[in-house]
């Protein structure tokens, strides 16, 4: 499996409907180094648009030969953006030869989206997705210190303590949306992938290495 590439640090504006789209390309198998290099330039298209998030691929598991590309938009009109640009048709055009056919797409949106893989029928190569107790965990690790600071800082300001309880909290809220979408969640779920997964820590493959 390949390290998704970073998303980048330009998105600025609050979107809560972001949504994930995993497309199920089968490929020919010799022609691996060629598929790495169209990915990588379907990226660094896709990267010019508004509201893109991220991107990556799983990798076929040995003896099979489908692979499995994920992408990530701020809400459903930037993704149809890119999804009807010319820029994306010519990429599309491009891989003639390379991708035998697609046997799947998949969107997802919200939250469900930086954790779940998609469907099992669709990713048979993919590892499931995490028990609903470890994305709670994740979520909370990031989310309970960011909520101290930010209320913390609430806290030392006049006018915000001032105001009713409902505005109070809202403005805290307004604060802590953005900074989980953009930076907590992206930051705890690649420190925390191996608890997701199932796999060693680190610090343990490290000793042991």
């Amino acid at each position: 499996m390949s390290e998704p590439a970073p998303a980048p640090d330009h998105v600025t504006e609050v979107h809560p409907d972001a949504v994930t789209v995993c497309i199920s390309r089968v490929v020919d198998p010799a022609r691996e180094a060629e598929m790495i290099s169209w990915l990588t330039a379907g990226q660094s298209l896709a990267q010019l648009f508004p509201g893109f998030l991220g991107v990556g691929w799983v990798r076929p598991a040995p003896g099979h030969d489908t692979w499995h590309a994920l992408y990530r938009f701020a809400d459903a009109d930037a993704l149809k953006a890119w999804e009807e640009s010319p820029q994306r048709h010519w990429w599309r055009e491009s891989a003639a030869g390379l991708v035998v056919r697609e046997v799947g797409t998949e969107k997802r949106s919200g939250i469900e989206g930086w954790f779940d893989a998609p469907d099992a029928e669709i990713l048979t190569d993919a590892p499931p997705p995490p028990p609903r107790w470890k994305q709670a965990i994740t979520i909370f690790m990031v989310f309970y210190p960011a909520s101290l600071v930010v209320n913390w800082i609430a806290g030392q300001i006049d006018w915000v303590q001032a105001l009713p309880l409902p505005l109070r909290l809202l403005s805290t809220i307004v604060v802590l949306t953005p900074l989980m979408v953009f930076f907590g969640l992206p930051w705890i779920t690649r420190k925390m992938e191996w608890f997701l997964q199932g796999r060693p820590a680190p610090w343990r493959r490290a000793r042991s290495a």
